[in-house]
């Protein structure tokens, strides 16, 4: 195929070969995102953490979407969405790099920056590829086309953590009850050893990042005109000057925020959840992908019934008032109930993202590209959220601490209910 400009209702078949692409691009977001459901444990344990430390694995990384997504978005407007996509793999394969002399020298904040360089990767990459995947078709069908693109995503999430965990969490459980009968000599030998095990696979992902960065560059992904309006959207928009006019827009990002942060929450927090629950980290290790699987069940859910049976908005209602049952529910249980009701909120999140980003892009013509990067800003709720999280949990405990979820989806049901339709 090659390049050509393609309007915001394209036909199907010039959608097919770049979904394919941008498909096996949401699959490396996912693999990189999630791995930091693996990361916070290690670290703790590596880096002799307390929880507030160790979420600041999240913070790092989701930091970054705030930090740079007016740079993403200056970037993308002078090199175009192809260019940005390799351009994102690129900064993401630096991030991966400065893994090698974090874990050789048992460093802390140099775990942090890699972990902040790669969410910068991610930051450009996302500026592009979600508006990419939504303005390549028909926009009453946006919320399908990245519901696949959340399989192709969340399949990566089940994948990440169980390959990564079998890796550096192996014999974890042993390992912590035997360092606290050593001195600090042969303990910072343990944690060195521990440190070095994450040294292989992060080589082999720096590698599949740069392979992956010239395959896109090389591909034939068309141009995407978002500058172009059409009649009716360019009359309406006529007296627009700035992003800021669009209201829904801005509540869209901060709905974001709110979402990233609890979609975060459920996938990221849960193996710490679990071992404080007194479960094994051999076994807690995986409910991260029980998460990722029933976000999975709701992305096919998703592709099932939208927009054919059950709108954008009403599905997003319907998903956030899901995420405030399962929020109360594992506040009110314990143990293995309540992980459980955690790894259920991977259900409640799924339609989410799918149904926030077109909502909120909605009627933004020659707006969309700062549009998209403030959106990708709102992703910071992953940096912000969990934090707090972790502070409650030293001060509270970790169950109580979840209580934060619920004003959380009360904002996203608002937004699902009123917030998209304000124009003024």
């Amino acid at each position: 195929m090659t390049a050509q400009k393609v309007p915001g209702s394209a036909q199907a078949k010039t959608t097919i070969n770049p979904i394919i692409i941008i498909g096996a691009l949401f699959f490396v977001f996912g693999f990189i995102t999630w791995l930091n459901s693996v990361l916070i444990p290690y670290l703790k344990i590596a880096c002799e953490l307390n929880n507030l430390e160790a979420y600041l694995v999240t913070t790092a990384f989701y930091i970054s979407y705030l930090v740079m997504g007016v740079p993403s978005a200056i970037l993308l407007r002078k090199i175009g969405f192809k260019k940005g996509m390799s351009a994102g793999l690129i900064i993401m394969a630096a991030g991966a790099l400065i893994f090698i002399p974090a874990a050789t020298t048992r460093t802390y904040v140099l775990f942090l920056l890699g972990l902040f360089v790669q969410g910068t990767g991610l930051t450009v990459l996302q500026a592009a590829a979600n508006p990419y995947v939504t303005i390549v078709g028909d926009r009453e069908s946006a919320a399908k086309r990245i519901s696949i693109m959340g399989i192709c995503n969340k399949v990566a999430g089940v994948i990440a953590p169980i390959v990564l965990g079998s890796v550096v969490l192996k014999d974890a459980d042993a390992l912590v009850k035997r360092i606290k009968g050593l001195n600090a000599a042969q303990t910072a030998i343990e944690l060195n050893a521990l440190a070095s095990k994450v040294i292989l696979p992060y080589i082999v992902i720096l590698v599949s990042l740069i392979i992956l960065a010239f395959l896109v560059y090389f591909s034939s992904l068309p141009a995407i005109d978002t500058d172009h309006e059409d009649e009716n959207l360019a009359i309406a928009n006529v007296n627009k000057k700035s992003i800021v006019q669009f209201p829904h827009l801005l509540l869209g990002v901060l709905t974001l925020f709110f979402y990233v942060g609890v979609e975060v929450m459920a996938g990221d927090t849960i193996i710490r959840y679990g071992a404080s629950q007194g479960i094994a980290l051999s076994t807690a290790k995986f409910f991260t992908s029980c998460t990722l699987a029933c976000m999975i069940a709701g992305y096919i859910i998703g592709i099932a019934t939208i927009p054919r049976y059950i709108k954008q908005d009403k599905a997003l209602k319907f998903s956030a008032i899901l995420g405030v049952i399962f929020s109360i529910a594992a506040v009110f249980t314990t143990g293995y109930t309540s992980v459980l009701f955690i790894a259920l909120l991977g259900l409640a999140n799924s339609l989410m993202w799918p149904s926030i980003w077109p909502l909120a892009i909605a009627d933004l013509g020659r707006f969309t590209k700062i549009g998209s990067s403030l959106l990708i800003m709102g992703i910071a709720g992953g940096a912000l959220i969990p934090l707090l999280y972790g502070y409650l949990t030293d001060l509270l405990n970790s169950r109580i601490a979840y209580s934060i979820l619920i004003p959380c989806y009360l904002f996203i049901w608002y937004f699902a209910a009123t917030g998209h339709k304000i124009r003024r």
